[in-house]
């Protein structure tokens, strides 16, 4: 008798089978030279699935404020407008009028830009392997899909200048050993906020994006409270680790510092120890978090991610899949975000 997963295996095999039967192909040009290529449908359900396999790794994205605009403006902008606060209104005086003003902002220019990545892989490989080949392929691209897009967004929050240090150090290169990322640094970098008039996210919470060696030493605290702990029901972020009064954290291994690898996307060389000018050189390898609200950064889109194929390959004997966006990121209120520098 066979079991489920054989049947499984049988029936996508059937699928694929009619898919490459299926006489609707990506192109005319692949039709005519008879190689083998998927359907208009499976190369739809591919670059779906290649967005939905990035979706569980991506920390930044879902704190961006986004645009989308497909026809983009001359010199591959998009133009994203931005409001400043309000000037204080007051007590009203009968029969008085109502005094106005008018409505401050500016717009912030994001250029757009190419961004993907292929693989390809033989046909043999694809007809001979146990293992479903193009699906992997797809899950790994998805992944890579995740990390462009996540170490992207992580430059753009870390390029703030709002800088604070741990134990209250003034410099980068004062900071010692002992000097772990402690809820007072927290609370420093929130008066830093508060002080702008920065907006919470959703109007609620400040978002802190942190490394885990660092929320190793958060965990200790008293005031922490693990994810799993909430007292009321509310949707977890991806990567949310724990809360702290008003600031939910969010752990991820992209944040940059000095002790990565230098093949690690998180490495930074001047984080390292002993880097930095002579006089100033860090003291021990540095790690950087960030905490912000509301409209910090954003993402501008000009075309979402989709998955791509590449045609007819050397007469069928190869498959080309690649992951494929234009978009653009950039800093849109540098008051409302502060990075924090720690040991």
């Amino acid at each position: 008798m066979m079991k489920k997963s054989q049947i499984k295996n049988l029936m996508v095999s059937a699928m694929l089978l009619k898919a490459h039967a299926d006489t609707t192909v990506a192109t005319n040009t692949g039709a005519s030279h008879g190689g083998t290529l998927f359907s208009d449908g499976v190369r739809l359900v591919y670059s779906r699935e290649i967005e939905f396999k990035a979706l569980p790794i991506m920390r930044f994205s879902q704190f961006a404020t986004e645009k989308t605009e497909l026809g983009v403006e001359p010199g591959l902008t998009i133009s994203m407008l931005t409001y400043d606060n309000l000037k204080l209104g007051g007590a009203l005086e009968e029969m008085q009028d109502m005094s106005t003003q008018a409505l401050s902002g500016s717009m912030k220019q994001i250029t757009v830009q190419e961004h993907g990545n292929a693989v390809s892989n033989s046909e043999l490989l694809i007809q001979s392997s146990f293992d479903d080949i193009m699906a992997t392929t797809t899950t790994l691209l998805g992944r890579d899909y995740a990390m462009v897009m996540d170490c992207e967004l992580r430059d753009v929050a870390l390029s703030g200048t709002n800088i604070v240090y741990a134990g209250g150090k003034a410099s980068r290169n004062l900071i010692t050993a002992t000097d772990k990322l402690q809820v007072a640094t927290i609370k420093d970098a929130i008066e830093v906020l508060a002080t702008n008039n920065a907006p919470k996210y959703a109007n609620a919470y400040w978002i802190c994006f942190v490394h885990p060696h660092q929320s190793r030493d958060l965990r200790d605290d008293s005031a922490w409270i693990n994810a799993s702990n909430y007292g009321a029901p509310e949707q977890l972020f991806n990567g949310e680790i724990g809360r702290i009064d008003d600031t939910r954290f969010i752990e991820t291994t992209l944040m940059c510092n000095g002790k990565a690898s230098t093949t690690d996307p998180a490495y930074k060389a001047d984080l390292v120890k002993g880097a930095g000018e002579e006089g100033a050189k860090n003291a021990v390898d540095i790690f950087q978090a960030v905490i912000f609200g509301d409209q910090y950064y954003g993402l501008a889109w000009s075309l979402p991610v989709e998955l791509r194929d590449n045609g007819v390959e050397d007469f069928g004997r190869k498959r080309s899949l690649a992951w494929y966006a234009i978009w653009g990121t950039g800093l849109l209120h540098n008051d409302y975000g502060v990075v924090i520098e720690t040991a």
